[in-house]
């Protein structure tokens, strides 16, 4: 058995299983690199790619001998101690899903039989001339090479995120945030977003007691270490127990699998179907909550003709179509609320910046250099800064009106001046338009939010008196690069 050409294709198996943890886990479900207690890790990983780079490019063609034998060796010990050192920091600072856990555990695996045979053939290698012997296996060899430079992009992000992350811990903080009373007893659904997480920790902050609904208590606990009560079940808080103030942001993410009739239903479940079970709730409850905060979007307008420069407002109707129907039936849902006495408000959020969320995704292309117009960048995107979106619930929550709100700056822009604003904050080119039609062809109807837009303003938010802190782009993202 040739143990060397056995090592690289377990290697391969190494890359396929590494793609799919960084993009599901660490890009997708954890989104580690906005989060502030995972800069240790992203430097871990950082450091762990270069290695791992360096390994695939020059193991995909060449054999290691003499010195170089021995200097993979050590590279080997190197990587064993990150990955060890990596496992303490993140049992430290996260709660993993069992998924990540899982893959983790056959990673380890694989990865520590790759390394032994590698290292049993390291023994013959260093007997023979320091060189490095050019030995191509073919495609295998071409897959390696395209793992490297997968890991190491993946690593350049993970030290860019870590940076930026260094950078936001530095900056002064906003001033704190008042809710009204302090001492109120909230309940809030989809607390585990990145939303939802700030929200939490400014209610905390101003001295509120938070009860969070969540399909995984266990890990809500540990991401607010242990100050809130956590509960996977309405039918866990009796009718007996007061709620002052009921926050609704739970929602599947929209963007996704294309919006197949099981999507779409699965869609409508995780928005309207839980509003309803909060709602009966609070009907059966015996102290009726005084506020319910629901969360919309502003594809409650559906979509705006390129070209149509018309600024919508909270009094623009939604139009017959999915993304429309599904924001007007959340907030229905919300509403039936008031004939239990409580004052509904409805938040038509934007697209929300922050360093979770879209916006890191969004702004990859930028950062890399390849900034340009998506589709004709001719459509319109409204945006809002997260700080904003705490700072208008906090607003909402003392101003005594209910009622839609359109949360988005005052400011929106066409797709590709977005993308031109990004560019010149980040200073990086702008020059390389992304063709829309691959997009619509991948997600049918569901390119419209990409490809399509609404110019919204937040006509009564600003009525109301609210002042934004990031009315600008420029401003914005300055904030958060």
């Amino acid at each position: 058995m040739n143990t060397h050409l056995l090592a690289l294709q377990l290697m391969a198996v190494q890359g396929c299983l590494g793609a799919f943890d960084t993009l599901y886990h660490h890009e997708l479900t954890e989104a580690l690199p906005g989060r502030a207690s995972a800069r240790l890790e992203l430097r871990i990983h950082a450091l762990r790619s270069v290695i791992y780079c360096a390994m695939y490019v020059g193991l995909a063609c060449w054999r290691f001998n003499g010195l170089w034998a021995v200097a993979l060796l050590l590279v080997f010990a190197v990587e064993i101690g990150l990955t060890l050192w990596d496992f303490v920091v993140e049992d430290q600072t996260r709660l993993l899903p069992a998924t990540e856990r899982v893959t983790h555990t056959v990673l380890t695996l694989n990865g520590g039989a790759f390394i032994a045979l590698l290292a049993l053939n390291a023994g013959e290698s260093m007997t023979l001339p320091t060189a490095l012997a050019w030995e191509p296996h073919g495609l295998l060899s071409a897959f390696l090479l395209l793992c490297g430079a997968g890991v190491g992009l993946s690593g350049v992000r993970d030290a860019f995120a870590a940076r930026a992350l260094a950078r936001q811990a530095a900056r002064p903080q906003p001033p704190a945030l008042r809710f009204g009373a302090t001492g109120c007893a909230v309940l809030l659904t989809g607390a585990t977003g990145f939303i939802g997480q700030k929200l939490v920790r400014a209610l905390l902050a101003d001295g509120h007691r938070v009860t969070l609904l969540s399909r995984q208590p266990r890990a809500a606990a540990w991401l607010f270490d242990g100050r809130v009560e956590c509960v996977n079940d309405l039918a866990q808080l009796p009718p007996a127990r007061r709620i002052d103030v009921v926050i609704n942001l739970a929602g599947a993410r929209i963007l996704g699998w294309r919006w197949s009739e099981a999507r779409q239903a699965a869609l409508r479940v995780s928005r309207i179907g839980l509003t309803r079970k909060v709602v009966s709730w609070i009907a059966a409850a015996d102290h009726k909550p005084a506020l319910m905060l629901s969360a919309s979007a502003i594809g409650y307008y559906g979509i705006q003709a390129r070209g149509d420069d018309t600024v919508l407002t909270e009094s623009d109707a939604p139009q017959p179509m999915f993304m429309s129907d599904l924001c007007r039936e959340w907030e229905e849902a919300a509403g039936t609320a008031a004939a239990y006495g409580v004052r509904v408000a409805c938040m038509r959020f934007g697209l929300v910046l922050g360093t979770q969320g879209a916006l890191p995704m969004m702004l990859l292309p930028v950062k890399l250099g390849m900034g340009g117009p998506l589709g004709d960048g001719r459509q319109w995107l409204s945006w809002i800064h997260v700080d904003d979106v705490i700072a208008g619930i906090a607003h909402l929550w003392t101003s005594g009106e209910g009622g839609a709100y359109n949360f988005t700056a005052p400011e929106s822009l066409p797709q590709a001046g977005f993308n031109r604003v990004a560019a010149k904050v980040l200073k990086r080119p702008y020059w390389l338009p992304t063709p829309g039609w691959p997009m619509r062809l991948a997600l049918g109807e569901q390119a419209d939010l990409l490809l399509e837009g609404q110019r919204v303003a937040p006509a009564k938010l600003l009525a109301s008196g609210f002042a934004f802190r990031h009315p600008t782009l420029a401003g914005a993202l300055a904030s958060l690069s």
